[in-house]
């Protein structure tokens, strides 16, 4: 097994739509991928697939080894791009070294994992029976995590191929909630004769908001809220739209407002763009402002009603977002987050806003939800909390991470880092309905997960490969 091999599957899963929740063609991919090989293959209620690669004579006592990946993608794109991610491939190029989906995400999360476990199902390698789970949905709430049934795997060591840092060894990871937070609101009429304007943050870097929470970037819709709160407080609010998936940090937030005077709002506009562009010199230094003029309203011109328009524009910028919290245990750890993630009109009459905490203290991740709860509770929204997983607490004598240390030290010469993640991995999961399992999470190394630009290091994919194909082959625990 090379990584040139698993480059060409994935370069294979790139041409099949498979975002969170329309997972068909994946799966169905993966019934035909067992099927023409003759591997035994189960598929649940779900849509979650096992694929066997049975035990090389004389390896039949050896550990059964899961591996395991999730078939879905977080599907995002540069706004202005034509892309229809029910059923156009991934345009990507590679470019000095790397892999990379420009104006879309690339899917390498985790479709990089679901290529080197097909790469192994069809090799020759020497190895001890081997399981590989593809779960969908993970990215939404890990709704086939959480729909597993004991008995559909078998193995007592997984390995999860769902991390983005090679080097790194992966052995527990923050738990999450998401908490959204809804607006009712009345239309009501405009005066004729007022300034329309579009007031737009764009050009975030966005990214994981596990992962990236901590690297200072801007949060596209709490920018809006601020200018809104702040340099037009009394402007009529006519529509507002930022932000898209939950683990995402926003990137773009635009509103549609009515002013009197425009002249203000762009002078306004363009000190706020200095500012911005200052405070985010080094975190994220093209984030930019662009207001731009509509003309005016006229009979039957609609508003969102002042008071709701006010009390949301202020809870948004108020609602906490970024770090909360740092491990006391580990350092350079990030223990608790939250992240405020998006706002949408759903055009009748409601506001959405939607946002995500995480925490590996399970305490602390619900103390989170409550403080934005009442943020928005004090705004007048109405809020809930859905779809909480555990975390995956650190086993430092972990025998599947013991093997993997060996491995990484023997085929490179140096030690690899073992830590926790503060993004949300299956794992805690799996631990619930199969709480004797040892594992450990590994991957090549990605940058700009979940946004437009994602990226994958090819000269790490060699190194993934390699050990991912060592670990399998030597295990003897």
């Amino acid at each position: 097994m090379n990584s040139e091999k698993v480059l060409n599957l994935f370069r294979r899963i790139t041409e099949i739509p498979r975002e969170s929740g329309h997972e068909e063609q994946i799966i169905a991919f993966l019934q035909n991928f067992a099927r023409e090989r003759s591997l035994e293959c189960r598929t649940d209620e779900a849509g979650n697939v096992v694929i066997v690669k049975p035990a090389s004579p004389g390896r039949e006592n050896s550990p059964v080894i899961v591996l395991q990946s999730h078939s879905d993608m977080v599907c995002e794109k540069n706004s202005g791009v034509e892309h229809d991610f029910s059923k156009d491939p991934i345009k990507y190029v590679i470019e000095d070294g790397w892999m990379i989906a420009k104006d879309t995400t690339l899917g390498a999360d985790c479709g990089i994992g679901m290529a080197a476990q097909l790469a192994v199902l069809e090799s020759g390698l020497d190895t001890g029976r081997i399981e590989c789970l593809f779960t969908v949905s993970e990215e939404t709430g890990l709704d086939g995590a959480k729909a597993l049934k004991p008995g559909f795997i078998t193995g007592k060591v997984l390995i999860n191929l769902d991390s983005e840092d090679e080097g790194e060894l992966f052995v527990g990871c923050a738990g999450g909630l998401d908490t959204t937070a809804l607006f009712r609101y009345r239309e009501v009429p405009l005066a004729a004769g007022l300034k329309l304007a579009s007031v737009r943050i764009f050009n975030g870097i966005g990214g994981h908001s596990g992962d990236d929470i901590d690297k200072g970037r801007a949060n596209a819709v709490q920018l809006l809220a601020r200018f809104l709160y702040t340099s037009c407080p009394y402007a009529a609010l006519v529509s507002i739209s930022g932000g898209n998936k939950r683990n995402a940090i926003a990137r773009e937030a635009e509103a549609v407002i009515a002013v009197a005077d425009t002249r203000e709002l762009q002078e306004k506009a363009a000190s706020f763009a200095a500012d911005l562009k200052a405070e985010y010199s080094a975190g994220d230094p093209d984030i930019s402002v662009d207001c731009r003029l509509l003309g005016e309203t006229g009979d039957g011109s609609m508003a969102v009603e002042p008071a709701v328009a006010q009390a949301l524009t202020a809870s948004l910028f108020a609602a906490p977002h970024g770090v909360l919290a740092m491990s006391g245990d580990i350092p350079g750890l990030v223990e608790t987050s939250t992240n405020l993630a998006s706002v949408k009109m759903t055009g009748k009459g409601e506001i959405r806003v939607g946002t995500s905490q995480r925490s590996s203290v399970t305490s602390e991740r619900r103390a989170a939800g409550l403080k934005v709860e009442a943020v928005f509770r004090l705004a007048g929204a109405e809020v809930t909390h859905e779809s909480e997983y555990p975390g995956w607490k650190p086993d430092m004598d972990s025998p599947v991470l013991k093997t993997c240390v060996a491995s990484y030290r023997r085929l490179f010469g140096v030690e690899p880092v073992v830590r926790a993640i503060h993004a949300g991995l299956e794992c805690g999961l799996f631990l619930d309905i199969y709480p004797d399992l040892d594992m450990i999470s590994f991957g090549p190394t990605l940058r700009g997960v979940h946004a437009p630009g994602e990226r994958l290091e090819l000269a790490s994919l060699d190194r993934f490969v390699a050990l991912l194909t060592d670990v399998i082959t030597h295990i003897r625990l």
